[in-house]
């Protein structure tokens, strides 16, 4: 994809720290951008030129609707980008298992499912010879498990791993599946765990400068950002 100028993406989790870094630098590369995220107050009020579509990603039917809606207000998709995200801190023994339930529903199963249902779009712009794509945040932790993290690493290892195999089911459809692995970012997430306290972390990462390489990864043609490429000069 030698350049944005003209494609259309969604970008799921827009709201989030890394979410709505992501959608400006789309937007300033020339995106047309679908913004999704559970509050349609704080989409509005993002401050990014776009199409609101709200949705529950721990609904299979919202994430149909989702994408039905994003393709009918845009006549297709080019991309997508699931940056939704939830954690959880503590020992796996105290977790409930509402908790790991929903880790499970938005972390994996949820970018599953919008693979699923953004196939038929993704396929027809392969088609008109766009360059397809989905973006997924697996995360370090999909490639170094943590302690205290057990639950989530496994649901970021779990959509890590599908990713890797639907690429290579979806490559000679000419539909790109990206999953990158940054470190911990500066963002509100780890501040707003759904279980446990968030413990000291060190700096983070600056999340405009993960979202200039990913889109970067994006335009080149990349397919897996692991860890080392968020590292300085990468």
């Amino acid at each position: 994809m030698a350049e944005l100028n003209g494609s259309t993406i969604l970008v799921v989790g827009a709201t989030g720290g890394l979410g709505r870094e992501i959608a400006l630098a789309l937007s300033a590369a020339g995106a047309t951008l679908v913004l999704s995220a559970r509050d349609p107050a704080d989409l509005a009020a993002l401050g990014v030129p776009g199409a609101i579509v709200p949705a529950d990603l721990t609904d299979p039917a919202g994430i149909s609707r989702l994408v039905e809606e994003a393709t009918s207000v845009t006549g297709g998709l080019d991309g997508v980008v699931v940056a939704a995200g939830v954690v959880a801190f503590g020992p796996v023994t105290a977790l409930s298992p509402a908790t790991i339930d929903r880790l499970f529903a938005v972390n994996s199963v949820a970018p599953m499912l919008l693979l699923q249902a953004a196939h038929p779009a993704l396929a027809a712009s392969a088609a008109a010879g766009r360059s397809p794509f989905l973006l997924t945040l697996s995360g370090v932790v999909s490639e170094s498990p943590t302690a205290n993290l057990a639950a989530y690493s496994a649901s970021k290892a779990a959509i890590a791993a599908f990713g890797a195999a639907a690429g290579r089911e979806l490559r000679r459809a000419g539909i790109r599946i990206i999953d990158a692995r940054p470190g911990h970012t500066e963002t509100a997430l780890s501040t707003h765990p759904i279980a446990g306290e968030t413990p000291r972390l060190p700096r983070g990462l600056d999340p405009a400068a993960v979202a200039a390489r990913i889109v970067r990864a994006i335009l080149t043609d990349e397919r897996d950002l692991p860890s080392t490429a968020f590292s300085p000069g990468a």
